[in-house]
């Protein structure tokens, strides 16, 4: 199907849950209402997995666009968004991008409301309560590592919450998505139709049954370090998964997308002619895609970017890709401003990315997707995971990730210079970029892995949250780039700490957890349990 969706905005769910911070507040304050339907609720908590999307901070730190005017990551990696000063669950005074113990709050009081109504015990807001879980606790444990999970979410019944270990996390968060998927066969198969306040898939049980196990296939890769660990089963879960799609329905195409969609009334494209001067003269692509794309012929290069001005200067034509030309997000700031001003390197495609404010011109921000789905699973079978021809899988995932920037066999792109000022045209052929010897699958080896975690990389461009940098930490590739501008020391960072306020809020159980993963040491460099 073809998903559209708006955000919902801000005013609206402060009316919607009464402008209150959490659920919670609804119940002691007699000025407000005491009790939210769940299809509300449910659409809050969708909502929330629209964070960290196109042009977003964590699009900067998957290194996909770098600004000449502020230093990467706000100077350096020991600042936000790697440190967050709100954390949730034991204090829920307020929260940071990193932490969605409040979104899990509003999970817990769906699922009571949707009881309340007179619902069964599994009921569509049941399934997806499940779903949920999963997902927002695998999303703020690959940034932070052992978090509060069985004793959390239960209010002034229990303010200072025990850690979990990741392992134990991610046994419950498996265990959660296998749940779910069983609950939404059961709905489907008695044509449940008590879903309302979908905002992405039309209140579709068999949409979302989909991106559940395409999601999950997410989770067990991630894990492909711990493929040993009988407790989690990674291997076999996959095998299962892409072994029997009766049971494990996935994506099947970019129509099944969850995907976010731009309105100028109430969340316009991040990229607008609002901040026109900011993106057509302070901001550039990064080396690390552009140096990949180029490399390949890879016509997304002509999507994502602008010709380098002084390439052009020096006679180049808009089709030659060595005209494209990135900026390391490791370079020094003074560098980077003098070299830009100079027209070194490429900027933003002004044209598709920030000439409307609904971003009607621009590829909406898939959350869950095909694309990304196909790399996935073509590196568990590159892993040795299932026996399935690895190479179908790769080369669908690149012709879903061009197909979704509009680039197809006879397509034809058209190119602008930052001042939006039309350059030409560039015929593309995606059959030709598939013949080259250098994208051509390599085989279920090193070289073929490579291959895989590349084109995922690429088609991760402006979409899918941190999963980017996640994908990178844990395998090394592409090589980002550092120096100067990344801080840190020049390193990259491995996790985000703790918030501030969890050492104090729940000071014991938050160093029993620094102390048993990090050494005592509550540092961006720590490695995490899924990492070793």
């Amino acid at each position: 199907m073809k998903l559209k969706t708006i955000k919902i905005s801000l005013a609206f769910a402060l009316l919607v849950l009464g402008g209150c911070k959490n659920y919670n507040e609804l119940v002691v304050n007699p000025n407000l209402p005491t009790s939210v339907p769940a299809s509300l609720l449910f659409t809050n908590v969708l909502n929330q997995l629209g964070d960290d999307l196109a042009w977003s901070g964590a699009q900067t730190f998957n290194q996909f666009y770098i600004s000449t005017y502020t230093y990467y990551g706000t100077n350096n990696y020991d600042q936000s968004p790697f440190i967050n000063t709100n954390f949730g669950g034991s204090n829920p005074d307020g929260v940071g991008s990193s932490s969605y113990y409040l979104t899990l709050e509003n999970v817990v009081r769906m699922e009571v409301e949707a009881k309340k109504a007179g619902a069964a015990d599994t009921n569509p807001y049941a399934a997806l309560g499940k779903f949920f879980r999963a997902y927002y606790y695998n999303l703020m444990s690959q940034k932070f590592g052992d978090l509060p999970v069985s004793s959390a979410l239960q209010g002034a019944v229990n303010p200072t919450p025990k850690y979990d270990t990741q392992k134990q996390l991610y046994i419950q968060v498996l265990q959660w998505l296998d749940d779910s998927n069983t609950m939404l066969t059961q709905l489907i198969a008695n044509k449940d139709a008590s879903l309302s306040g979908d905002i992405y898939l039309n209140n579709s049980l068999q949409a979302w049954q989909k991106i559940v196990n395409s999601f999950t296939l997410r989770v067990v890769v991630s894990l492909n370090k711990k493929a040993v660990d009988q407790d989690l089963n990674v291997k076999q879960k996959f095998a299962a998964i892409v072994g029997n799609p009766a049971k494990y329905p996935i994506l099947s195409g970019n129509a099944d997308n969850v995907q976010f969609i731009y309105n100028a009334s109430f969340t316009p494209y991040p990229k607008t002619p609002g901040n026109y001067l900011q993106t057509n003269t302070r901001e550039n692509i990064s080396a690390t895609i552009l140096n990949l794309t180029t490399s390949l012929n890879d016509p997304r290069t002509y999507v994502i970017a602008t010709p380098a001005p002084a390439q052009l200067k020096a006679g180049k034509t808009i089709s030659d890709f060595t005209a494209y030309v990135g900026a390391s997000p490791g370079d020094d700031m003074g560098l980077l401003g003098i070299n830009s001003q100079a027209g070194v390197y490429s900027f933003e495609n002004v044209l598709r990315y920030a000439s409307t404010y609904d971003g009607s011109n621009a590829e909406p921000s898939i959350i869950i997707g095909y694309p990304e789905m196909c790399f996935n699973i073509a590196e568990g079978i590159n892993l040795g995971w299932a026996a399935e021809p690895s190479a179908t899988w790769y080369v669908n995932g690149i012709t879903a990730s061009m197909n979704f920037l509009g680039i197809k066999d006879n397509a034809v792109v058209t190119v602008a210079d930052n001042t939006q000022k039309v350059l030409g045209t560039i015929p593309v052929s995606l059959s030709n970029y598939l013949a080259q010897a250098s994208v051509q699958y390599l085989g279920d080896n090193a070289a073929g892995l490579n291959q895989i975690l590349t084109q995922k990389y690429i088609a991760f461009w402006q979409n899918s949250n941190w999963e980017a940098f996640f994908n990178q930490r844990r395998t090394g590739v592409p090589t980002f780039l550092t120096g100067p501008g990344t801080g840190n020391n020049a390193k990259l960072p491995l996790r985000w700490q703790y918030p501030f306020r969890e050492a104090s809020a729940n000071a014991a159980n938050y160093k029993a957890a620094v102390q048993s993963q990090y050494n005592g040491a509550d540092d961006l460099n720590g490695k995490m349990w899924i990492l070793q």
